[in-house]
């Protein structure tokens, strides 16, 4: 048993110094900007940066508005499936995988086809047009993440008996999405919400190509003209990355730990 153990030790060291390892020598690398000793130097000119600052709120904003649309579209369709049409529940599953398979570049060389200056709707004529067409894009990004989210969330609830006992209060379908099923299953849609976030702070393709200042490229562009900037700004990524993890994970213990599936 202790031999056992010690080896389950060695291999967890093993597993965690290959992330930590590169991490803290990342780190120790960022305060090495000022010559003779260590500094946050590095980190004090990213966040004077205006352009780190316009790029990073612009990324958040478009993250905002991403989990809004995610959640319009997302949770009315499970709740559907699952109420009413369960036949279509393997369709939706293979449909919300296509992101994972579809590289990030075809999918947005195939909205720049669609969507430029001269096709019926112009999303790429207009800056606005073209937020709309990076949300929308950043939703579909997203869509296997918070799809299975709400749908393990809607899983621990009885949506039938839920939804029988509004209508005969008298609620209609609105009120007992948002009011009954929604609060419900909040967490869930939080976790695929924070989830939905961390893809769009790091994204680099799609904002790349769309030509828009957000985080992503400007990420790439610092790293392809600085030295030091580079390393702080890994280590800004990964806590925002990680924070958002931290924040599905402690969200996932107020999850019930009862399920009531009715299928």
């Amino acid at each position: 048993m202790k031999q056992n153990r010690f080896w389950a030790w060695v291999v967890f060291l093993l597993g965690a110094s290959y992330f930590i390892v590169p991490l803290v020598a990342t780190f120790e690398f960022s305060l090495r900007m000022r010559r003779g000793y260590y500094s946050f130097d590095s980190y004090a000119s990213v966040f004077s940066d205006p352009n780190f600052q316009a790029t990073f709120g612009y990324s958040v904003l478009i993250g905002i508005f991403s989990i809004l649309v995610g959640i319009v579209i997302v949770v009315p369709a499970v709740y559907f499936v699952r109420l009413r049409l369960p036949w279509l529940r393997p369709f939706m599953e293979f449909f919300t995988l296509l992101p994972l398979i579809i590289p990030a570049i075809i999918l947005v060389y195939g909205y720049i086809r669609l969507y430029n200056s001269s096709s019926i709707i112009p999303f790429t004529g207009s800056a606005l047009g073209t937020d709309i067409l990076l949300t929308f894009a950043y939703v579909t990004l997203a869509l296997p993440y918070t799809y299975r989210a709400v749908d393990t969330g809607m899983r621990t609830i009885d949506v039938q008996t839920l939804t029988e006992a509004a209508q005969i209060a008298g609620a209609n379908t609105i009120q007992i999405i948002s009011q009954i099923i929604l609060p419900n299953i909040l967490v869930a849609v939080l976790s695929g919400a924070f989830l939905t976030f961390a893809i769009v702070i790091g994204e680099f393709t799609i904002a790349s190509l769309l030509n828009r200042p957000a985080f992503g490229p400007y990420l790439q562009n610092i790293g392809a003209n600085r030295a030091y900037e580079p390393a702080a700004l890994a280590i800004i990524s990964f806590i925002i990355t990680w924070g958002a993890m931290g924040m599905i994970n402690v969200l996932g213990r107020f999850a019930p730990r009862t399920s009531a599936r009715t299928d």
